[in-house]
């Protein structure tokens, strides 16, 4: 639904992200074959059944966290998000900054980008801080793993643009603060 935000200008449509669900193959085939394997009659199969069992918590454990209730959406009053350890609507007046970011790489792993978020003090006292800003090293709560979201961080960086207005940077090299498209003027 198209907003107005306090001085009547149209800010936008709402985003919600959508989690990836690509890895649902191989827990699956850990969880059928598992469970085919116990299935079978056998005198002398415990190696078989101890395997075949632990197949089964595996592919189970990483499906329950994969079919794990998730949301995140953009929108004119704020962030909705939904993920373990966080469940509320964290509106725009308690976010003193945004900051899509790459951590730096360790140990060879690709880093994928990840959005930070750097509270009003007082605000969201429940959440830990386990991040820096990446302009002035404030700490920052991680909101989200961008690897595992289906939309791209240039989608998520235009929405947050959109919505966010000032408070939000993009640190991976989008488009800098005097040319985002919500402080560009018409000319008639």
């Amino acid at each position: 639904m198209m907003r107005a935000d306090d001085r009547g200008v149209e800010r936008g449509y709402d985003v919600e992200l959508h989690r990836t669900r690509g890895a649902l193959v191989l827990p699956l085939v850990c969880v059928l074959s598992g469970g085919v394997l116990l299935t079978l009659p056998g005198e002398h199969a415990l190696l078989r059944r101890l395997v075949a069992g632990g197949a089964v918590l595996l592919g189970g454990s990483v499906l329950a966290g994969l079919l794990r209730p998730f949301r995140f959406v953009i929108g004119v009053d704020g962030l909705t998000v939904r993920r373990p350890g966080l469940r509320r609507t964290i509106a725009w007046t308690e976010v003193e900054a945004l900051a899509l970011a790459r951590p730096s790489v360790r140990e060879g792993l690709p880093a994928t980008p990840r959005l930070l978020l750097v509270p009003v003090p007082g605000t969201l006292a429940g959440l830990p801080a386990d991040a820096r800003h990446p302009v002035d090293g404030r700490a920052a709560v991680e909101l989200l793993d961008l690897a595992r979201v289906r939309e791209e961080p240039a989608e998520v960086a235009a929405a947050l643009t959109r919505h966010a207005g000032e408070r939000f940077v993009d640190a991976l090299g989008g488009a800098p603060n005097d040319e985002r498209p919500a402080d560009r003027r018409r000319v008639p």
